[in-house]
């Protein structure tokens, strides 16, 4: 009884929580976010905007409203860590991974497309400068707090070892992921599907991801994450983007996305983080993926990041990290998506596609050709592969092997259904 009795708490409390952050939403767009906030929260959201926009050397809009920065590489916000004040950037990996798979030479039998970011097609930035994604006053506004704007909730890292539902849902994010552990891991490659999904709260979102995780599952987890995400609270609307996370602490104090705090140093002048994906796959039609690869230099001991064959986009230092100093225990890729149980039910906003993976090609999302890096620096095919999920009726993943994917699976789910409510 006792038990019914909380649940249905939680529920009341999930629900208040969802519908103020709706209401405040709405209020902050209808008001232009000008006359709502106090004079000393509008100092404060003045003067985070001013330390995370750096001057630009060029401006580009984009289509879709972003407005992209072209700041000098030496002024992005990496170099306010007071770590890194008299940092030499490394303008290229000591090392790159020797891979299995060469995908100019990859010949897929399903075609899918190259992607490129909308604000490219307005400009590009010069050498010597790196595109940044301008943070807006509206981009802060909608933040519980200016501190924690850019920032993940605590515990949203899905734990396979421990199924206990009530435990796993405590923070209201989902999963539905393929994950190695057992073995030191110095880092992970995907090709990963992208897509559209629907997001039903501006408080929730829906990504594709993948983890490189070091650490225990407590206060000290280690994580860079990288891959596409929808997430209206943190960009406004419901675009696809290109986003990065890394945290030292699960999430308390240490991290942020991509480059809205001190932590990761961008190199390439051609992507932008947090910026949009185009085109995006659609249903029985076109489908488009990315590539990301993360791995450990084997003589600086940085974390590096590529998207696609051709652009390696900069490093987290590993000095920010105490677990992944050395190396990571246990590697995922996969979806997730925040379920805040609005009016007393199971989240719609969409995994992946939306659609369940036994429906394939064409039709779910996928992660294909997955691999892991050895202490070699070779990309090698994952030993041991386990899949998790919540609830399967909801969100599901299954794995599968061929010459052309290597390792894949298919992910995703439409949320509530009537197998899941």
């Amino acid at each position: 009884m006792a038990a019914a009795q909380f649940r249905r708490e939680r529920t009341r409390i999930a629900v208040a929580r969802a519908l103020f952050f709706f209401s405040f939403w709405c209020l902050i767009s209808l008001s232009g976010a000008g006359r709502l906030p106090s004079s000393r929260q509008k100092l404060e959201v003045h003067k985070h905007l001013k330390r995370i926009n750096k001057p630009a050397v060029k401006t580009i809009q984009s289509p879709d409203g972003d407005t992209i920065d072209c700041v000098h590489i030496s002024h992005q916000p990496a170099f306010d860590h007071p770590f890194l004040k008299d940092h030499k950037i490394q303008m290229r990996p000591s090392y790159h991974p020797e891979g299995l798979y060469d995908e100019s030479k990859v010949s897929t039998k399903e075609t899918t497309n190259p992607v490129t970011q909308l604000w490219q097609m307005n400009g590009r930035c010069p050498e010597d400068t790196i595109p940044i994604r301008r943070t807006k006053k509206d981009d802060v506004l909608r933040a519980s707090s200016v501190k924690r704007y850019g920032k993940k909730k605590h515990r949203t890292i899905p734990q396979p070892r421990s199924a206990d539902p009530d435990l796993v849902n405590e923070s209201g994010h989902q999963h539905a992921i393929a994950y190695v552990e057992g073995d030191t891991y110095y880092g992970a490659k995907a090709t990963i599907n992208v897509w559209e999904p629907k997001i039903q709260q501006p408080n929730e979102f829906s990504l594709s991801q993948i983890w490189i995780l070091g650490g225990s599952f407590g206060e000290d987890l280690n994580s860079i994450e990288a891959g596409w995400q929808v997430s209206p609270d943190l960009y406004g609307d419901n675009n696809t983007r290109l986003f990065t996370y890394w945290t030292s602490d699960a999430y308390q104090a240490t991290g942020c996305y991509n480059l809205l705090c001190s932590g990761f140093i961008q190199i390439n002048s051609q992507i932008a983080m947090g910026a949009s994906i185009s085109p995006v796959s659609a249903y029985r039609n076109s489908q488009y993926d990315i590539s990301i690869l993360v791995w450990k230099d084997p003589k600086e001991g940085h974390w590096w990041m590529q998207f696609g064959n051709d652009f390696v986009l900069g490093y987290w230092p590993s000095f920010l990290f105490s677990y992944l100093a050395d190396s990571a225990t246990m590697i995922e890729w996969g979806g997730e998506v925040v379920n805040s149980d609005p009016n007393g039910q199971h989240t719609s906003t969409q995994m992946g596609s939306g659609h369940f993976p036994e429906e394939g090609f064409g039709k779910a999302s996928y992660f294909r050709n997955i691999q892991v890096v050895d202490s070699s620096n070779n990309l090698k095919a994952p030993k041991g592969i386990g899949t998790f999920t919540e609830q399967s009726n909801c969100y599901d993943v299954q794995t599968g092997n061929n010459g052309d994917w290597g390792h894949y699976f298919y992910f995703g789910g439409p949320g509530r259904n009537p197998n899941c409510s």
